[in-house]
């Protein structure tokens, strides 16, 4: 066997769909493990049908499966339970994001496999957790950005509520789930036993409110949008240049004085509405207009040089196609190809968990076709 990262030899049955459960289990690709998907008959992931569309395949779906195998199995049938069933004895972990209940529906529930299957993890990712009373509602990741009140602090103030640009709800609950499974994999390697990782949506986006669950439980003050400025800290905000907006994170006293200092500014920090980071965040519009009563006299990129050479942590507001020509990106091979038959090379997102001593090549393996590796899977387990 190939050693292709530390998951190498870990094998994944994969009944997830659309991005919580498949962003899971790309990272654990990305680590090394084989990932099998289960889809249903004739229509396969739901993200196969989301655009954009090359050729004919999802490129979403490319971007999101690579390097995974696929066999379609219609479980309500005998002869592809069987066939599930004979993959389960084969895995490592079960991944699903079902609706709760609906495993135990199909005949596969924990207290079922867990019998049955002594070596299975098995790890579920849904809207609520399988748990409390709104674990059998339906749920989408803006569903869950908005109950989870990560909406309702995002934008600019006086504007309606903005959904994060990036799925932040089912990426969340795919990070997690990931995390998870690392554990449970290292509890099973430690004592043997195997567990259930019971994953919610709703849970992750608390877990992702950072500071804004204690502020308001010591403050009594409900957070609301502040647009592109930090909430605790000052200097932490896009500033106006000559010809377009410059963040500058300077958060701390140290940081600050560098950052009044390179702007020809040194009594800034002497200044009684300045003197700590409280002060300053309390005073965040009067240090705005005094810091950009310099920073508009001179162009963007030079403000970029000049603040870099005094170390403070600056840089432009990119678009996406600037982001992804960075030098940074490049040198850190955060920008991957596929060469898939049907779509022809896409370039798509590469790995952030780099591990000394495990490859990380430019290219990555093709998502699969439908049903595309049935055979071969069929073979291995004997069928």
């Amino acid at each position: 066997m190939s050693v292709t990262g530390p998951l190498s030899g870990v094998v994944i049955a994969d009944l997830s769909r659309i991005l919580a459960g498949p962003y899971c289990t790309l990272l654990l690709a990305e680590m090394g493990a084989r990932v099998i998907k289960v889809e249903t008959p004739g229509t396969g992931d739901d993200a196969r049908h989301y655009g954009p569309f090359v050729n004919g395949k999802s490129a979403y779906f490319v971007s999101i499966n690579r390097g995974k195998e696929s066999i379609a199995l219609d479980l309500k049938k005998p002869a592809d339970k069987a066939i599930f069933e004979a993959l389960l004895s084969k895995v490592d972990v079960l991944v699903e994001n079902f609706r709760p209940g609906t495993m135990e529906k199909l005949g596969f529930g924990w207290d079922r496999l867990k019998t049955m299957y002594p070596k299975l993890i098995y790890a579920a990712a849904s809207g609520f957790g399988h748990t409390g009373p709104y674990s059998q509602h339906p749920a989408y990741d803006m569903v869950v950005q908005g109950l989870g009140g990560i909406m309702s602090i995002n934008g600019h103030p006086g504007q309606p509520p903005a959904r994060v640009g990036v799925s932040v709800g089912d990426l969340g609950a795919g990070l997690y789930t990931a995390v998870a499974i690392n554990a449970a994999l290292y509890h099973r390697a430690m004592t043997g036993e195997t567990r259930k990782v019971d994953i919610g949506m709703l849970d992750c986006q608390m877990s992702l409110l950072e500071n804004a669950i204690v502020r308001y439980n010591t403050t009594g003050k409900v957070p609301g949008p502040l647009g592109a400025r930090h909430p605790s800290i000052t200097p932490f905000e896009p500033y106006q240049t000559e010809d377009g907006l410059l963040i500058i994170a300077g958060g701390n006293d140290t940081l600050f004085a560098k950052l009044s200092d390179a702007l020809g500014l040194a009594a800034l920090p002497a200044d009684p509405r300045f003197l700590t980071n409280d002060l300053r965040s309390q005073n965040a519009e009067a240090l705005k207009v005094a810091l950009e009563s310099v920073l508009r006299t001179r162009p963007m990129d030079h403000w970029v040089a000049v603040l870099e050479q005094a170390g403070v942590p600056c840089g432009p507001i990119n678009t996406i196609d600037r982001a992804l020509q960075h030098p940074q990106v490049a040198a850190r091979n955060m920008l991957v190809t596929v060469d898939d038959p049907v779509t022809g090379p896409i370039k798509v997102a590469g790995n952030p968990l780099k591990i000394e001593g495990f490859p990380d090549p430019a290219t990555r393996a093709a998502a699969p076709e439908l049903d595309g590796d049935r055979a071969r899977i069929l073979a291995e387990l004997g069928l």
